[in-house]
């Protein structure tokens, strides 16, 4: 499984000359149902974190589909730095401008963009986006993370951009410090979704914002978070539904973007601490995707490069949407590039 490089066939199977197509009946893209700027963010950061020696035959193209992702990350943006989130196919825009997730989302989207780009005119122009972005403030918590992880992502590269760190900081205080209840640290009554980039934030924010009782935190919070989504010799991630203590588990749906966001947190984990308990929890997520999770079944499709929709409890949702791509895309990039460790 170690050796299982990331394919992008499905991914570019399912772009366009606008963008990424949300959905597909099984791995047909459906036109019919647009693109949105969450998926949009998440191709671009995905684009981003590529490595050379994976992308295979698609290797003259990626550039090209980053910038197709970028400039439609820019023309969702209005002026004030909120966000528009559907677009059809006929490139209409639909909804009104927020700083919702997709807000958030493309922070994280742009910020990649800046910190891994690699063209430095594709690098200036993300960064002009998210500094027009980056100066709105979110009431939601999953939206204010999602953009302190794109702040993070811009002081990889510029430590003392004063924009991103305000963002980042203020990232970490709409989510809060954890609970008294050792046997329920989490900040809010329940899991949701995308958890593990609530620890990845405090992570963060503890190496950027030079702060060690964040980072304690971040530790803290992702090894409790770990344990909760661990069932003897893989994991079991908390469902669609979301979990709280006492509720049956396994529970399902499982979808693919709960394991990519542990994948993520996992390695940066293991990136801030150097300890191997990270880097295997990186694998267990890989390892998630080729069927070692709950329902024993394989999420991946070689075939295709792509990943279906969901984990279900006798079985998988069979459609290969771009979320769902895009999550086994991550998670395979950090197995690879942690793998030398291992």
């Amino acid at each position: 499984m170690s050796t299982h490089a990331p394919r992008y066939d499905h991914l570019m199977a399912m772009t366009d000359e606008i963008g990424l197509f949300e959905h597909a009946l099984f791995t047909r893209p459906r036109p019919e149902h647009g693109y949105c700027v969450d998926d949009v963010a998440r191709g671009l950061l995905v684009l981003c974190r590529a490595e050379v020696a994976d992308v295979g035959p698609w290797a003259g193209d990626l550039g090209q589909v980053a910038w197709r992702y970028l400039r439609f990350l820019l023309e969702a943006q209005a002026p004030d730095g909120r966000i528009v989130n559907r677009r059809d196919v006929h490139g209409v825009w639909h909804g009104m401008a927020g700083v919702a997730d997709c807000w958030g989302r493309a922070l994280w989207g742009l910020g990649a963009a800046v910190s891994r780009g690699g063209d430095s005119e594709l690098t200036q122009r993300a960064m002009v986006g998210f500094e027009v972005s980056a100066r709105m403030r979110s009431p939601w918590m999953h939206a204010m993370v999602f953009a302190g992880l794109g702040a993070a992502e811009v002081l990889r590269v510029d430590f003392g951009h004063v924009g991103a760190r305000a963002l980042l900081a203020d990232a970490v205080a709409v989510v809060g410090r954890p609970g008294a209840d050792r046997a329920w640290p989490w900040p809010r009554p329940r899991l949701t979704y995308a958890n593990a980039t609530v620890p990845e934030l405090f992570l963060a924010a503890g190496y950027y914002l030079v702060d060690d009782s964040l980072l304690d935190i971040g530790l803290s919070l992702l090894e409790w978070l770990l344990d909760v989504e661990t069932a003897q010799d893989h994991l079991s991630v908390t469902p669609v539904g979301g979990w709280a203590q006492g509720e049956a588990r396994p529970g399902f749906d499982q979808q693919p973007i709960e394991v990519s966001c542990l994948a993520d947190a996992c390695a940066r984990a293991f990136e801030l601490t150097g300890e191997p308990r990270w880097a295997e929890a990186v694998e267990l997520a890989a390892a998630w995707f080729l069927g070692a999770n709950d329902a024993g079944v394989p999420l991946a499709d070689e075939r295709s490069g792509g990943c279906r929709d969901g984990l279900e409890a006798h079985g998988r949702n069979e459609n290969q949407g771009a979320e769902s791509t895009l999550a086994l895309l991550s998670t395979l990039q950090q197995a690879r590039r942690l793998q030398p460790v291992r």
